[in-house]
């Protein structure tokens, strides 16, 4: 049985926190060539907020990598499910996260772009858990950090439910 329990972060604190982050991210890529590139499905939400607060056109795409499946809990095995459609050589990247959980996955992601010859990779999430990390990947623009709970709600889901939710919520599960 699946049952969310009480709001963590609001909606008004998720819109604050992503109006400060475009900001920031205006300032800091003003005059460069920016390629978004969203972590479907759950960063879909956060990035269609983001991109509208950033003040000079973007690229965005795609890309669909799993380490959850069906669990509440990550497996660290990452796999690629659907891979972005543009060229991103000599064009400076910042992937779209919702959570950052253990790290593994942006890792991975982090080191994929920088081969793929990006001029830079930067990561930027809405949410954040550090006291889950088990790879010290440097998030270059947070959040917010929240406990070690199981959230969902602004793109995050259970067992793909719950994402239209505007809140971020605790999820309590129970078999």
């Amino acid at each position: 049985m699946t049952q969310i329990t009480k709001v963590l972060v609001s909606k008004d604190q998720l819109q604050q926190r992503v109006r400060e982050l475009g900001a920031e991210i205006s300032r800091d890529y003003a005059g460069k060539e920016l390629v978004l590139i969203c972590i479907l499905k759950g960063g879909a939400v956060f990035m269609s907020d983001l991109m509208r607060e950033i003040t000079f056109p973007v690229g965005i795409d795609y890309m669909s990598v799993s380490s959850y499946g069906a669990s509440s809990t990550s497996s660290g095995v990452i796999t690629i499910k659907k891979d972005i459609d543009m060229d991103i050589r000599g064009k400076h990247v910042l992937l779209v996260e919702d959570l950052i959980d253990t790290g593994l996955t942006l890792q991975h992601l982090k080191e994929l772009f920088a081969l793929r010859e990006a001029a830079s990779v930067r990561i930027c999430t809405i949410l954040s858990k550090p006291s889950r990390r088990l790879v010290d990947v440097p998030i270059d623009y947070s959040g917010i950090d929240i406990p070690d709970e199981f959230v969902v709600g602004y793109g995050l889901d259970y067992a793909e439910q719950f994402r239209n939710l505007p809140e971020v919520w605790i999820v309590e599960t129970r078999d």
